[in-house]
């Protein structure tokens, strides 16, 4: 299994793959079965290629975050959904200026040697987006590869995609982008030291800072967090936003976990958002700020322990 970060220059041994070709941020149930079409369509293992940056970051790169995923949790998911390879096709450029046709050949026939790609059913490439699924299908009948189209994946009465993930999230809504991903929405980073205010508070928090990764709905959470090195995930309460109490400052995700003081400083700590628990407050005293914070820890370990 490995990870590559161009089309050119590839090995033998990397080409000639039934590929799934699309962005990947997030792999809800519409990028699983994209998946899927490709191991299907392959003959032993299939190759997963996506674009690194995602043309959006490229062409607006003003945007506020928007990863669902960062790039070595989304390639770490897809290589452990079975893939022999990832492809992080550079999106630059030279990529952005390329034709559709231009694209197929330079990058998928000469590059990639592909044998099949699929993709979903709105997947759109080239110069302006001016290519598409058919378009796709139609060039690969032409230069000898299969295509397979995935049609829409549907899920909580709405279109399982990356923009419903990242909107549920910014709503509040952490259980509803679980459904679509199938799993918890999960923010990882390096924790770092901070004012240690938490502490002198009863409440020691591991803080780290989300960057590229979307900003959910200022607020506290129920969660469950691992910590490196752990296989379990232990229960928590944490707050993502700037503290208006205690003093603004860049959005951070800060979370305590349940009966544990261990120094976590500079290690890595992943944090899966379980459900929102209020919007983030400001309060008229400390003292106040802690009577709400306990009830906080009390509403998380009741939601942690409800099965289900």
């Amino acid at each position: 299994m490995a990870v590559y970060a161009d089309f050119r220059g590839l090995p033998e041994s990397a080409r000639g793959a039934s590929i799934a070709l699309g962005n990947f941020d997030g792999l809800h149930a519409g990028h699983r079965a994209v998946m899927d079409a490709a191991k299907i369509a392959g003959h032993g293992a299939f190759s997963v290629a996506t674009f690194e940056p995602p043309p959006r970051a490229y062409f607006r790169p003003g945007d506020p975050p928007f990863r669902i995923f960062r790039p070595e949790r989304r390639n770490a998911a897809i290589l452990a959904a079975g893939a022999a390879t990832v492809f992080e096709l550079p999106f630059n450029g030279e990529m952005a200026s390329m034709t559709d046709e231009g694209f197929v050949r330079s990058v998928l026939v000469e590059g990639l040697g592909v044998s099949h790609v699929s993709v979903g059913f709105d997947f759109r490439f080239g110069r302006g987006r001016m290519g598409h699924a058919q378009r796709l299908s139609s060039l690969g009948r032409a230069l000898g590869f299969g295509v397979s189209i995935v049609e829409e994946i549907t899920g909580h009465g709405a279109k399982a995609s990356s923009t419903a993930i990242r909107q549920a999230l910014v709503a509040g809504e952490p259980e509803i982008a679980a459904e679509m991903l199938g799993n918890p929405w999960t923010a990882d980073g390096i924790v770092e030291s901070g004012e240690r205010n938490g502490r002198k508070l009863g409440f020691p928090t591991a803080n780290i800072q989300l960057g590229e990764l979307i900003h959910p709905k200022h607020g506290v959470y129920a969660v469950r967090a691992r910590i490196e090195g752990e296989e379990s995930w232990r229960p928590g309460v944490a707050n993502f936003g700037r503290t208006p109490t205690t003093g603004l400052r860049d959005p951070l995700l800060e979370t305590h976990i349940f009966d544990y003081s261990a120094d976590i400083y500079g290690k890595r700590i992943e944090v899966q958002l379980i459900a929102f628990l209020r919007p983030e407050l400001k309060f008229a005293s400390l003292d106040l700020m802690v009577e709400q914070m306990h009830r906080d820890a009390a509403d998380a370990q009741r939601i942690l322990a409800t099965p289900g």
